[in-house]
């Protein structure tokens, strides 16, 4: 009988302001939105005592990290400023500060000042859409608060990035890696050690493009052996070939999750926690027994 192939997973670990925390098992990261128009209503959280509530409620069901934004970056989302941003990011990472004081806590943000006050107020972890592209002065500030950073691949803005999927060659797969791998080097000049990667699932990709992105994971780890973050909670990519809303899009969500994590993926970036956490526990038994 031949056996399970060995575990996709490779073991990493982030310093997170001077405490090191390593990670064994992949992570899981919760989504707060604390915006009123994300794409999936069931994010959209307003106020300290319903942020905090939901923190809580995700560190219960297993999140390793939650990650926190202001501002939507679904197809076609407009701008917000960068006050409001600012307030709406920094009244939740405080608000979750003051209930979980050792949870992994990142920002998604493009904004290299939303970054760093959210950082300030106590934050660990930047996540930026659009690997420094959106702000020229993302990475440098990022190398300077000496935190990890999460580098996206995306084209043009939230508002153009679905006009912006031709890639040469009809190899998306490949372009990403080379943008990725050209900004990992600047990442690495100007100082950063920890750095995940992000092949922007939904993000100036067509359906075909995000399901053949998602079959090369391989090559992608393979090319650039770095943690690897995925991201397709209930996103389109999902709900479009099934016909379906994203609200009933948990057990597809899933099933794809689990797909990611049997080809390595370190990072599942969520909305339902738990069907994540449940999915990693399983996934690990697979290879762990």
């Amino acid at each position: 009988m031949k056996a399970t192939t060995g575990n996709p997973f490779t073991p990493f670990s982030l310093n997170l302001c001077g405490r090191l925390l390593s990670f064994e098992r992949p992570a899981v990261m919760g989504i707060i939105n604390a915006t009123p128009d994300s794409f999936y209503f069931g994010s959209r959280v307003a106020g300290v005592e319903t942020i905090a509530q939901r923190a809580l409620t995700m560190a219960g069901e297993g999140a390793d990290i939650i990650d926190v934004g202001g501002c939507s970056t679904r197809p076609g989302a407009g701008e917000v400023s960068v006050e409001e941003e600012t307030a709406r990011v920094v009244e939740a990472v405080s608000a979750i500060r003051a209930v979980l004081p050792a949870m992994p806590l990142s920002v998604d943000t493009y904004r290299a000042s939303v970054a760093r006050e959210a950082i300030a107020a106590g934050a660990d972890i930047v996540n930026d859409i659009s690997g420094g592209d959106l702000d020229t002065g993302m990475i440098e500030a990022v190398a300077e608060m000496r935190v990890p950073y999460i580098l996206m691949h995306m084209r043009g803005t939230p508002a153009t990035m679905q006009q912006l999927t031709d890639y040469a060659d009809r190899s998306v797969t490949q372009s990403v890696i080379t943008s990725l791998a050209e900004k990992v080097n600047r990442c690495v000049d100007a100082g950063l050690s920890d750095i995940i990667i992000d092949p922007g699932f939904g993000f100036a990709k067509t359906l075909e493009q995000n399901y053949q992105l998602m079959r090369h994971l391989p090559l992608l780890k393979e090319a650039l052996p770095l943690p690897l973050l995925v991201g397709v909670s209930r996103k389109s990519m999902i709900t479009r070939p099934l016909g379906i809303s994203a609200d009933e899009a948990l057990a597809p969500t899933a099933s794809l999750n689990t797909i990611a994590l049997t080809l390595g993926a370190s990072i599942l970036r969520v909305h339902d926690v738990k069907a994540a956490a449940q999915a990693v526990t399983l996934t690990q038994l697979l290879y762990n027994s």
